[in-house]
């Protein structure tokens, strides 16, 4: 699965793709990058004036610059502490880590302002001196890392080791497994800061004066990491907030200090599950002997054909409640195990029932229900190359070239990304993967104009339509059950982009407290997207052209590409369901559907600390006939404020061309309308599932297309913080927008689901192509005029000898004439 998030010009594109390699992959353009290694944690010294990084093409050396964002994830938005305002400090620790980051660095900075403090406090000078505990001279500098900046390495390192000291007792620091170490993303008011005077893109304007002058502040309050940490010997789940500070004594050396700010448990919950969890859960399956009696009736005795996918239990009833941890593995088999790429979900195991205990990895609950024998090798199941029907790829595709001999259009700056008049930060989570911050555009005289606060990708939900076990209970929470960025892949193992690429790298935790990076995991390149605009004057015969890449034009598009290998059932012979299509002998595809959750923390013309949009709804009105419409053509679009939440709850309507704008309710255009984004659905659908399905409870969200609700910071994810296991019904999105907040002039969150409808062709074996839904931003009087019509016209080579192609004179004069529209 593949998403982008495109910023029409250059976009940003991200590449996910299942890990249950079961379901079809997708890909959402903007929001999932990939690269070398790179220093998250950047100089505030650096300029952008200076020149662009150095680029190379796609399948040379990765450390380059480029324009468009992917993301690798194998599976179908800033995390916020889960305490409560009030929350209590169980303990308090502190826990030094010496860094080779920091003995290279000599001196960092040592964060003095509170994240409480207001602005005013924060733009306040620091004190001349300050002293060590050891009376040794400090020196305090600008933090180098930007507030957003995802965690470095030895961050991850210091927040770890630092709750690892706060165990009681040498056994509970043993049993902790940290499931997510990620930035705990400040206030907006602290990235305002430190995007005014301390980072790019330096707009000490856009902040009020400070005693009748500006003022520049030194340092940011100290960066603090969120720690989910599962402790397996308890079965506790709790949440850490650890402040990261660094010190460097004036002598040599240095190194890093953390202290736990709170820690919570939190009961009743089941946090998502990890890929050592399943790899443990695959070996213990096979080494249990009832398993290996029930394989052996079917065939099989060799274990290493054998494939056990974990998939989460869900909550169906009771006996799914989170007080234990559980999964319902599926299972598959391959035909030969000396075939590293052999696509063994062409064999299906069904009739065999396995409840599995991930804290105690150990098989509680097993029964062979159902001796349903293996289909048969399909010959058609493979998909290497050299491997495909026939055994033999096709010989005539040419290859196609990317080139930019003056190198890529954007500059990057750390995660500070600017293209043509864009700017945005790249941001990553384990939980999400790609996020998009900040995100502005330079309009002339207008300056710096704000879009969105943060844009990403918060939930993936795959319900399957086939009522037989084990498919009615494959209703995976990608982001929420799995995580989209920690099953994500490096784009060095194939290459998903063209042309010129930034690739920037990533780090999160892995389960026992280590640092894993993927290198490439995200990547940044331009891309053309045919014609941006054309008209040709029927009376001259003159034309003017202009091609898009994307960005150009003001609108921010998320595609979504779904591509992958099908979930696949087994049929007894002679066997039909309805609930899927026959793909081959013995097998099936059942019906299912994808969703997607977009989360868009709204910023349209606001400067830091305003919150003045509004949200309005637009439906197409067809006149009825009479003395208004005698010719009986009439139509027009009538809007409707969005006043509260529960009036926000709405769905998409094609027959009406329904759309919403997103409006400032103060800033005007040329015409006197408020300026604003609307939001333009693109094909939709809803879920089928009757709405007492079980997996509802879990996912009321996916009732209706889009929800609204003011910012909240604990309000990230739409079916709560765990979906895994959940059992209190409606949790998350559908029971914030109950307290029915205003929504008139207010700090706006646009949840917008959207989904496509899968109904399996023979075509879609044994790997189906990309099919793309999405949705577009699109500027909607936010701008005077369009903002493409100073792109200039593109270079033509005027030598190009007649080979099929026209030059430049020959495409203009040839151009049929049309009538303006």
């Amino acid at each position: 699965m593949s998403t982008h998030f495109f910023l029409r010009r250059p976009s940003p594109t991200l590449y996910i793709s299942p890990t249950r390699s079961i379901s079809p992959s997708i890909a959402v353009n903007s929001r999932y990058l990939s690269g070398k290694p790179l220093p998250l944690c950047g100089s505030a010294s650096s300029s952008m004036a200076a020149a662009p990084e150095k680029t190379t093409p796609c399948c040379k050396d990765r450390g380059v610059s480029s324009g468009g964002f992917k993301h690798g994830i194998e599976r179908s938005a800033s995390p916020q502490p889960l305490l409560p305002k009030a929350a209590s400090n169980r303990t308090t620790a502190a826990s030094s880590v010496p860094s080779e980051e920091d003995r290279n660095r000599g001196t960092a900075a040592v964060a003095a302002a509170s994240m409480t403090r207001p602005v005013a406090s924060l733009l306040e000078s620091p004190p001349a001196d300050s002293a060590s505990s050891t009376g040794g001279q400090l020196m305090l500098r600008v933090q180098t890392c930007h507030p957003l900046d995802p965690l470095s390495p030895s961050e991850i390192k210091v927040a770890v080791a630092t709750v690892r000291a706060a165990g009681a007792t040498p056994q509970e620091r043993d049993s902790m497994r940290f499931v997510e170490v990620v930035l705990l993303e400040p206030e907006k008011h602290v990235v305002a800061i430190a995007d005014a005077y301390l980072f790019p893109p330096f707009q000490p304007s856009l902040l009020p004066k400070t005693k009748g002058r500006p003022a520049n502040p030194s340092n940011l309050p100290p960066r603090q990491a969120r720690l989910l940490v599962y402790n397996r010997k308890s079965n506790e789940t709790s949440v850490w907030i650890v402040q990261l500070i660094q010190v460097h004594a004036a002598t040599r050396g240095g190194h890093h200090r953390g202290e736990v700010i709170s820690s919570k448990v939190v009961p009743d919950v089941q946090p998502s599950m990890d890929a050592a969890e399943s790899a443990e859960c695959e070996a213990a399956v096979k080494d249990y002997p009832p398993f290996r009696e029930a394989m052996k009736k079917r065939g099989i005795e060799d274990m290493d054909l054998v494939m056990v996918d974990t998939w989460c239990a869900g909550y169906y009833s009771d006996a799914d409640a989170p007080s234990r941890r559980l999964a319902k593995p599926v299972i598959f088999c391959k035909t030969e195990s000396d075939c590293p790429m052999e696509n063994g979900y062409a064999r299906p195991v069904e009739g065999i029932y396995v409840l599995f205990d991930m804290q105690n990895m150990a098989v509680i609950e097993f029964e062979d229900r159902k001796l349903v024998p293996l289909p048969p090798a399909d010959p058609l199941r493979n998909y290497t190359s050299g491997e495909t029907r026939g055994g033999v790829d096709r010989s005539d595709v040419k290859q196609l070239h990317i080139i930019q001999p003056e190198g890529p259009s954007f500059r990057v700056d750390g995660n500070f990304v600017e293209w043509q008049k864009w700017s945005f930060r790249v941001g990553f989570t384990p939980r999400e993967g790609l996020v998009i911050h900040s995100v502005a555009y330079v309009d002339g005289n207008r300056g710096r104009r704000s879009l969105a606060h943060r844009l990403s990708f918060v939930e993936i939900v795959v319900p399957y339509g086939d009522p037989y076990d084990p498919h009615y209970r494959k209703n995976a929470f990608d982001a929420g059950e799995d995580g989209l960025g920690k099953n994500a892949h490096s784009l060095k193992k194939g290459c998903d982009c063209l042309g010129y690429i930034k690739y920037f790298d990533v780090h999160f935790t892995n389960f026992t407290g280590g640092v894993q990076t993927i290198e490439n995991c995200v990547c940044l390149h331009e891309e053309d997207h045919g014609i941006l605009w054309k008209h040709q004057d029927w009376r001259t015969g003159l034309a003017e052209v202009r091609r898009s890449r994307r960005l150009t034009d003001g609108k921010i598009e998320a595609e979504v590409k779904l591509t992958g290998i099908l979930s696949l059932g087994a049929l007894q012979p002679g066997e039909v369901r309805k609930y899927g299509t026959n793909i081959a002998p013995g097998l099936y595809a059942p019906v299912h559907q994808h969703f997607f959750v977009a989360r868009m923390d709204m910023a349209i013309d606001c400067k830091p600390g305003e919150a003045l949009n509004q949200v309005v709804e637009v439906n197409i009105e067809v006149e009825e006939p009479g003395k208004d419409n005698v010719h009986n053509n009439a139509f027009y679009a009538e809007e409707r404020l969005l006043r509260s939440e529960l009036q926000a709850i709405r769905d998409c309507n094609p027959l009406s061309a329904r759309h919403w704008i997103v409006r400032n309710t103060q800033s005007v255009n040329r015409t006197g309308q408020l300026t604003g984004y609307k939001l333009v659905p693109g094909s939709n659908c809803l879920a089928l599932a009757s709405p007492e399905a079980k997996f509802l409870r879990r996912a009321a969200f996916l009732k209706h297309n889009l929800w609204v609700t003011p910012y909240a910071p604990d309000e990230m994810y739409p079916g709560g913080d765990f979906p895994k296991q959940n059992p209190r019904a409606g949790e998350g999105l559908a029971t914030w927008v109950k307290q029915n907040r205003s929504l008139e002039e207010t700090d706006i969150v646009l949840w917008y689901v959207f989904g496509l409808t899968h109904i399996p062709r023979l075509e879609d074996w044994p790997v189906m192509p990309v099919e793309h839904i999405g949705f577009t931003l699109v500027p909607h009087g936010f701008f005077n005029c369009s903002p493409a019509i100073d792109v200039p016209p593109s270079a033509y080579d005027s030598n190009v000898k007649d080979n099929g192609m026209a030059s430049k004179q020959n495409i203009q004069n040839s151009l049929p004439a049309k009538r303006v529209s």
